[in-house]
């Protein structure tokens, strides 16, 4: 060899001493990767990654540590010919050992043995998922589903039947949007399901806020009216789930602008300057008045006097905002004045992340007012994709998690836009590692106040990820779980006339054997390629058993019909068919809403409401309510009487025994269009009074 070529391989013995002590502990750290190992049927080290592919790792591992100390021999004693032989045989044990041995042993090994050499890991597949997932702390119980039905039983559980949710949340968004928006400026995004206690008793209602439009009308779009002028939303709207007025239109709770209610609520700062939707920036406490609510012919002002924002009280901060936000009117408007802020990061969810980007977001924070004021309630989760053993849902946020959990629970006012972080789960490890991070951030649950408290729920993300992995790990039994033998599905319902997946809805109601009136969030199983119904999961909402989960399994000797069953009882009901063919064919359209199971001490009743509106417009109506007990069916122009027809019961005390005259949809449909026509004309006297005419024509005593 060449004196420069002998000078060169001290220098590359030292570079492949650095690649193959790289290697080396690479191959360390992959014992640690096998409890993540896909390999085989377990999820995690199985009986091939326990016996053969650890052993190749120690082996490649010593590989490393022996070719490392001949290269550093090496740079001593240069041996060329030596390191190319010892470098070839590394590579090819890695080969041997690694790929080819576990893959070989694998098929003619353990795969002919498959479940006696599988189990152990098996049960430790089954048990660490079900612990990542909180599905061990389930509480399981049997149903005995009769289809017993009775008058008796249905007089005890009045209060839960009267709770059952009628509106669906997409024809109540079109209706909110349609009489409750007011003006163009405003917008409803979406609805949101919580429960209140009234003066007249504990109730499921539905609400939206009441936000800023994403665009004002385009005659109004300058920069001082953008920015400056139309700052914030105004209010919420709030509704009962059951009850109706006027022929099938909502019983609100909460209406109008200003807020309005005949059930003790009141808002003492109806202004929404963060909200669920609400993108850009704005400028508030300057010189331009902001619009706050319209009243008749005119206009209310205000002047933003909270603390959210950032003051715009020097120079280099209008500079600097400027540039960020890639807006130089910032620097060169005249209202600006020395207590004028800027409001940015208005989304409730940019809002959180911004502050705490390490933690998960339910995909929907829901309003809730609370001793006068309002606040979005947005759950967090604490989340991981290396818990030992546990099987990944492929779904969750669109990554394999492997754990999580609700460990975080987070209240924004609408109005100054204070984000607070509440501990919801202390014994979670990952969220205490993020408390020694940052400490101060993340308070105790006990320093939220009660009437906020009592408005915390079980979150539906979680629910739904929950009922998901439930549906093959409530298979404890290694043999079962490794044949699937039960495995269960999340049913689906029939929508608008599509099918789809079932989502899990929330219920006010008694569990079996309690007298107890509480806020649970519930799905039904159905096994899997078959549509009967197999089982139930909730979980609790109310404190102080929030967070605990019921399971209930129903007999598997009698069928017990399932929600796609139940839909196809309603299609192929000849007096309902014929019904909706009647409405379809005069000018409206039909919108079958979600199917409710509601379980009633031991046995079940099924509830679909049927909305009617009128072609051309999104003004629906709840017209009709079918009822499933057993094998009867009904369709009721109400719930009461719907139970009644499949029942024999009689209409609860104080319900009206005649039917009473209803204003009919031409007539409303009349006015609400004169009030559409007012509203675009910009003739808001008259757009007042035809809305007063339509309240006049729709109110009514509730049914």
């Amino acid at each position: 060899m060449g004196g420069r070529s002998a000078q060169s391989v001290p220098h590359l013995s030292t570079l492949f001493f650095v690649l193959i002590a790289s290697f080396g502990w690479g191959f360390y750290l992959d014992h640690y990767e096998l409890l993540y190992s896909t390999q085989g049927v377990v999820y995690g080290a199985g009986y091939t990654a326990d016996h053969v592919t650890r052993i190749a790792f120690w082996i490649m591992t010593g590989g490393a540590a022996a070719l490392c100390a001949l290269l550093a021999l090496n740079i001593f004693r240069p041996r060329f010919r030596a390191i190319a032989i010892a470098s070839g045989i590394y590579v090819g044990l890695y080969f041997i050992a690694v790929l080819l041995t576990p893959a070989l042993f694998q098929r003619f090994a353990v795969q002919p043995n498959e479940l006696a050499r599988e189990t152990p890991y098996l049960k430790s597949n089954i048990e660490f998922t079900r612990k990542a997932f909180s599905l061990d702390a389930i509480q399981e119980t049997s149903y005995p589903a009769l289809s017993d039905l009775t008058a008796e039983v249905i007089a005890r559980n009045q209060d839960t039947i009267q709770s059952i949710r009628l509106w669906d949340y997409r024809p109540l968004l079109q209706m909110y949007q349609q009489a409750q928006e007011i003006r163009l400026y405003y917008q409803f995004y979406g609805v949101d399901v919580d429960r209140y206690h009234l003066p007249d008793g504990y109730h499921q209602v539905m609400l939206s806020a009441r936000e800023l439009a994403a665009e004002l009308p385009a005659e109004a779009q300058t920069w001082v009216n953008q920015k400056l002028q139309f700052t914030h939303g105004y209010g919420l709207v709030m509704s009962f789930v059951s009850k109706t007025t006027g022929g099938g239109f909502p019983q609100y709770v909460l209406e109008n602008i200003p807020p309005e209610s005949d059930y003790g609520l009141t808002v003492n700062q109806p202004a929404i300057y963060y909200g669920e939707s609400m993108a850009g920036y704005r400028i508030v406490a300057t010189g331009a008045k902001e619009f706050d609510y319209p009243k008749g012919n005119q206009n209310v002002y205000t002047s933003y006097a909270g603390t959210g924002g950032i003051p715009l009280d020097s120079l280099w901060k209008r500079l600097l905002f400027a540039w960020t936000q890639a807006d130089v009117n910032i620097l060169f408007t005249t209202y600006l004045r020395p207590e004028s802020r800027i409001q940015i990061w208005r989304r409730v969810q940019d809002r959180v992340r911004q502050i705490a980007p390490f933690l998960r977001l339910d995909q929907d924070p829901y309003a809730v007012v609370s001793e006068g004021k309002q606040y979005w309630i947005q759950d967090a989760y604490t989340v991981s994709d290396h818990y030992p053993y546990s099987s990944p849902h492929a779904a969750a946020f669109e990554t394999g998690l492997n754990y999580i959990r609700n460990s975080v629970k987070v209240v924004v006012d609408m109005y100054d836009g204070t984000v607070r972080f509440y501990v919801m789960d202390p014994n979670d490890p990952v969220l205490a590692v993020y408390r020694r991070a940052f400490p101060g951030v993340f308070m105790d649950l006990n320093r939220l106040s009660a009437d906020l408290k009592a408005h915390l729920r079980y979150p539906e993300d979680l629910f739904s990820i929950q009922a998901d992995q439930y549906t093959t790990f409530h298979m404890t039994v290694p043999q079962v779980y490794y044949n699937r033998e039960d495995l269960w599905v999340l049913p689906e319902e029939n929508y608008a006339g599509k099918v789809a997946p079932m989502q899990p809805y929330y219920i006010l109601m008694k569990l079996p054997g309690s007298d107890q009136l509480e806020y649970l969030i519930m799905t039904p199983f159905t096994p899997q390629k078959r549509a009967n119904m197999i089982s139930w999961i909730a979980a609790r909402c109310d404190f102080p058993e929030y967070g605990k989960m019921l399971f209930y399994e129903l007999p598997k000797e009698k069928l017990i019909y399932g929600p796609m069953q139940i839909e196809a009882m309603i299609d192929q009901n000849t007096t309902i068919a014929q019904q909706l063919t009647l409405w379809d064919q005069k000018g409206s359209r039909v919108i079958r809403g979600n199917l409710i199971a509601v379980p009633i001490e031991n046995s079940f009743l099924y509830v679909v409401p049927l909305y009617l509106t009128a072609e051309g417009t999104d003004f629906p109506q709840l017209k009709r309510v079918i009822v499933i007990s057993g094998d009867k069916v009904a369709m009721e122009p109400t719930l009461d009487e719907a139970i009644q027809a499949v029942v024999g019961t009689q209409p609860p005390q104080g319900a009206a025994q005649a039917p009473r005259a209803q204003p009919g949809l031409g007539q409303a449909r009349a006015q609400f269009d004169a009030a559409q026509k007012a509203m675009q004309q910009g003739d808001w006297g008259d757009f007042g009074k035809t809305m007063d005419a339509l309240k006049r024509l729709l109110n009514g005593p509730a049914q």
